[in-house]
């Protein structure tokens, strides 16, 4: 490569001048000779005509190169070495790198969770295309664990046992109401507590929780009951007045109620549907009417990645 290095200082030092160059040209070895006949030396309206046999020409060089990119293009085409030859080296090298380092510092959690999908259809799902990547693997299992419980891969069932109910200083003009879990409700299980509130708000707005008119509750259905539109529609109005949106902390769930006129025929209605949910669906543990705070209920904790959700009403 010196030879190269030679010939373009000697050109670049008489540009409008001709050299023989019989005796320099000698010194390449026949390889290079080969080299510089197949590559050849471009420069700017001029020519170097250089003969694989070893016997040369006059040389004419009429202007300098352009540039020393030229030169170093030059440079690399004569040694076989290209920008896309470096290119691909590079890679290969970064592939063989992460290869030893995934074979050497694989995780072994990482491992269990691979040979786990073998027989869990539920995991491989929630793996999917993470597999053979501990960091993303790690998201996937945390996020699904955020979403549907830390007992993710568990079906969910009702109780056995029925849930426990305490009152304590409970205000129906301004109280909360609180639900303990079992475990941490999975967004199905929000939803489906979600969806039972609503209905029993919807239901209290519209004055379904009415004692006052309750024609049909002690008769017999041994024979066609009769209902009095006229004293239906003369009985004073119930309504719910205000609900909160249904809040979760871990286990931990609340509304903030204000039955307004509803008589606590409301609450009996409430405690009904909560005992077929619990029995039929998930597990409810107890439920308070009132109190300001249970368990390890922090106010203001609002952000999901502590446990917190949330069902708007």
């Amino acid at each position: 490569m010196d030879h190269l290095y030679c010939l373009k200082n000697a050109a670049t030092a008489s540009p409008l001048s001709s050299w023989n160059s019989n005796s320099y040209l000698r010194t390449f070895s026949s390889s290079d000779r080969v080299r510089l006949f197949h590559h050849g030396l471009s420069c700017n309206n001029s020519f170097v005509h250089l003969l694989s046999t070893g016997t040369t020409t006059t040389v004419s060089l009429r202007s300098r190169m352009k540039s020393e990119e030229e030169a170093a293009l030059l440079v690399a085409k004569g040694s076989g070495s290209t920008a896309r030859g470096r290119r691909l080296l590079k890679i290969r090298e970064e592939r063989r790198k992460r290869e030893n380092d995934r074979k050497n510092n694989y995780p072994a959690w990482a491992k269990v969770l691979e040979d786990a999908c073998k027989d869990d259809v539920e995991l491989r799902a929630v793996l999917g295309d993470s597999i053979g990547n501990p960091e993303l693997m790690r998201k996937r299992v945390e996020e699904r664990a955020r979403t549907k419980g830390r007992e993710f891969r568990k079906s969910k069932t009702g109780s056995v046992l029925a849930f426990k109910v305490s009152f304590r200083d409970f205000n129906p003009f301004d109280s909360y109401i609180w639900f303990e879990l079992y475990g941490v409700p999975s967004d199905r299980d929000v939803d489906l507590i979600g969806s039972v509130i609503q209905a029993w708000y919807v239901m209290g707005r519209l004055g379904a929780f009415n004692s006052s008119n309750l024609q049909l509750t002690n008769l017999s259905i041994d024979h066609n009951p009769t209902y009095d539109d006229e004293k239906g529609a003369k009985v004073m109005p119930s309504s719910f007045h205000d609900i909160s949106d249904v809040e979760f902390q871990d286990n931990w769930g609340r509304i903030w109620v204000d039955l307004g006129t509803c008589d606590l025929f409301a609450v009996d209605v409430l405690l009904n549907c909560l005992t077929a949910l619990s029995s039929e669906y998930l597990g409810i543990q107890q439920v308070v009417f009132g109190g300001r705070r249970m368990g390890d209920w922090e106010e203001g904790m609002t952000n999901p990645e502590y446990g917190y959700k949330y069902f708007r009403i």
